[in-house]
């Protein structure tokens, strides 16, 4: 059998009300801490670029060379909803194409990449050796390992972005970067098993 008291309700809502002021009050703390955490997290993990951009760059590294051609390469990372095209790149150390690795006539070679590269919505692309990269065309001086190259990425949009890459060596994939685009690249196989890591 059940007893109940006149002043039960009152102390019921009273209960109710300052469960709900302190649930309130805890998630608006909570809230304040989590939109630094968010924005601290993707940062550091996603780019090595400091400044916020239209894509994120994950690894982005350029391959150690004295002189003449050498390329960058990375992951970028497209978060947005919409496709997003790289038009062209610029660095202070050469002029730049954007090139591919294609098949032509059995054999694979180095091409200028007609129309951009396209990073699909919510999506990223990778740039590296055998694939798709940023070609330094005629170094002004040698890049070493260790220095750290500034590029600038120009989109379809006339919006630009700027990351940062560290050089590297690298012998994998065998790329002989010289002159001569269409033209089969020595020693260049497709084999899905070819090194695609720089040496750390």
């Amino acid at each position: 059998m059940r007893t109940t008291s006149p002043f039960a309700p009152g102390r019921r809502s009273a209960a109710v009300l300052a469960a709900a002021i302190l649930t309130v009050g805890a998630a608006g703390c909570g809230s304040s801490d989590s939109p630094s955490k968010a924005q601290a997290g993707p940062s550091a993990s996603t780019s090595a670029n400091p400044d916020a951009g239209v894509l994120g760059i994950r690894d982005p590294w350029v391959k150690a060379a004295d002189k003449g051609m050498t390329a960058a390469f990375g992951t970028l990372v497209n978060d947005g909803d919409a496709d997003v095209t790289v038009t062209s790149a610029t660095t202070s150390l050469s002029p730049m194409e954007l090139h591919e690795m294609a098949m032509k006539d059995g054999k694979m070679v180095m091409r200028a990449k007609q129309g951009g590269i396209v990073i699909k919505a919510k999506s990223s692309h990778a740039l590296e050796p055998g694939g798709d990269h940023l070609m330094l065309m005629n170094l002004t001086k040698p890049v070493q390992a260790g220095d750290e190259v500034t590029f600038t990425l120009t989109f379809a949009d006339g919006k630009t972005q700027q990351f940062r890459a560290v050089a590297k060596p690298f012998t994998g994939a065998q790329e002989s970067y010289a002159p001569g685009h269409g033209e089969p690249m020595t020693g260049m196989s497709a084999t899905p098993e070819m090194s695609m890591s720089p040496k750390s």
